[in-house]
């Protein structure tokens, strides 16, 4: 194979749960470039919609599935139907994440609900859609699941210890599960830094704090949400076949220091 067509995801179907906005939206649509039909997830109709949409404008298939990610009945529909509109299930993206106000502070300002909460989407729920979506990942020639972690899944951040948490936990859970899989289905996850979204929006229109994660950078800026992607494609395709629990951090240099 040559090294250009081993990139190539013709043919593969990729499902990426929080993946009608910004690190979600921009891997669904590269997985999309690659070849690959694509289904984008979130809990709201109308965003999913314009997800798939977009896949679509790529030249690939794809289906408008709300999905909540806390939901059992929700993760099995998914994976079922489009196994069964698309013909299998090849790649699983678990990118669905938050990281609440009621989540935020010192430790003893922390809400218990948030901190619940925070576990249950960013964590919990990638190990359900996982299990969910492993019957179906044995089936393919290639079958691979990429966690979205975050820098907070390598070192500590202050003042988001459900986060940090959470994503220290799926990194965790991505070395067990390629540990178990090894032979099946390929597990890795990403580290992104902070990246330019709608999600950070506040974040780098707070001149002071902005500047504080700039010059934390060594490469001086936020990442754009198609730097994530990139190496998204490159874990999700056949590049990578040799490649399994690891934590790949497109970072900007943060934790190389």
């Amino acid at each position: 194979m040559r090294l250009e067509d081993s990139f190539d995801l013709s043919g593969r179907v990729a499902v990426v749960t929080g993946g009608t906005r910004g690190i979600g939206r921009a891997i669904a649509e590269g997985l999309a470039e690659a070849g690959a039909d694509v289904v984008p997830t979130s809990r709201t109709r109308e965003d999913a919609s314009a997800a798939a949409e977009a896949v679509r404008e790529r030249g690939a298939s794809s289906l408008v599935a709300p999905t909540d990610v806390t939901d059992d009945g929700d993760v099995t529909d998914l994976f079922e139907r489009t196994a069964a509109e698309l013909g299998g299930v090849d790649v699983l993206v678990n990118n669905a994440g938050i990281n609440p106000a009621a989540a935020l502070g010192r430790p003893e300002r922390v809400e218990m609900a948030g901190f619940d909460e925070t576990l249950a989407v960013n964590l919990r729920a990638a190990f359900r859609c996982s299990r969910a979506a492993a019957a179906f990942l044995r089936e393919s020639d290639g079958g691979a699941v990429v966690n979205v972690a975050s820098v907070g899944g390598v070192v500590g951040l202050p003042r988001q210890h459900p986060y940090v948490a959470s994503k220290h936990g799926l990194v965790g859970l991505t070395r067990s599960m390629a540990l178990d899989w090894a032979r099946e289905i390929r597990v890795n996850a990403l580290a992104p830094g902070y990246v330019a979204t709608d999600l950070t929006s506040e974040v780098r229109e707070n001149e002071e704090l902005r500047r504080s994660i700039e010059e934390r950078t060594p490469q001086g800026r936020f990442a754009d949400p198609a730097e994530i992607a990139a190496p998204a494609v490159f874990l999700a395709s056949d590049a990578a076949s040799f490649v399994t629990g690891e934590c790949l951090a497109v970072d900007g240099g943060w934790t190389a220091r």
